[in-house]
């Protein structure tokens, strides 16, 4: 990984880590926030597999 794709990677991390960070308020939310990220994970594994 070159040095420029750092520089664009970094501050988007951050930025997503952010915007989960703001939208959690309490441990529980983290955690219910990790679970549908997961699930949605999950349902496109799910879509992909049905259509191979």
């Amino acid at each position: 990984m070159t040095s420029t794709n750092l520089v664009r990677i970094i501050p988007a991390a951050a930025v997503v880590a952010l915007g989960i960070l703001a939208g959690c308020n309490t441990v529980e939310g983290a955690g219910k926030d990790v679970e549908r990220g997961a699930e949605k994970v999950q349902d496109a594994a799910r879509d992909v597999k049905q259509k191979l």
